[in-house]
């Protein structure tokens, strides 16, 4: 009797089957939609700047500064840097987003060692005095030689007037555009920190 009223075994594995499928389908058409396609993923986890993927790491150079010194990738370790690339005159561009950088490092207070600014002078360097009245602790290298042009290749194309982000490592791995909302990059740079063990 016992055998009349038992559950055939192919029946149980298909329930089985079917519990299975029930509790991971979801979860596989979410990993699928999140990782797998783009467009899908929520508003809330993106980063406000543009991700480059995959991080490039920045050349071996030795760039010269405008104290005619020199500039090299060993400055990049142990901290996050932000960037800026463009003329050394310094337009209205220039200038908003050389203070966007300068007040979004001032805004992370106590993470604000952890960062510094660096200006890649492209040609006419510099507007000192501006340079030196409003934006102290500026780092200012030259590009316009044949190091500075290797160093600008790892960039996306035609980088001038955009703010860049480089990791401790020493990779390139965030744009902004200055135009964009100003406290998106501190928010990026806020993420990045709280989430950093290097740097």
């Amino acid at each position: 009797m016992n055998n009349a009223t038992a559950t055939p075994p192919s029946r149980g594995r298909k329930q089985l089957l079917l519990l299975v499928t029930v509790f991971f389908a979801p979860l596989a058409v979410a990993f699928l939609l999140y990782y797998g396609m783009d467009g899908w993923r929520p508003v809330g986890s993106t980063n406000h700047g543009e991700l480059i993927h995959p991080a490039r790491p920045l050349p071996q150079v030795q760039l010269l500064t405008d104290g005619d010194t020199k500039f090299t990738n060993s400055q990049f370790q142990d901290k996050w840097t932000l960037i800026y690339v463009g003329d050394g005159q310094c337009d209205a561009a220039c200038r908003e987003a050389l203070v966007l950088m300068r007040q979004t490092r001032l805004a992370l207070n106590d993470d604000a060692a952890r960062v510094q600014r660096l200006f890649l002078v492209t040609d006419n360097c510099c507007d000192r005095a501006y340079l030196q009245t409003e934006h102290q602790g500026l780092l200012v290298a030259h590009v316009d030689d044949a190091a500075g042009q290797q160093l600008l290749a790892a960039f996306p194309p035609d980088p001038a007037g955009k703010i860049y982000i480089v990791d401790p490592l020493g990779n390139l791995m965030m744009s902004h555009t200055p135009k964009a909302l100003s406290r998106g990059l501190l928010e990026d740079m806020k993420k990045l920190l709280k989430l950093s063990h290097i740097g």
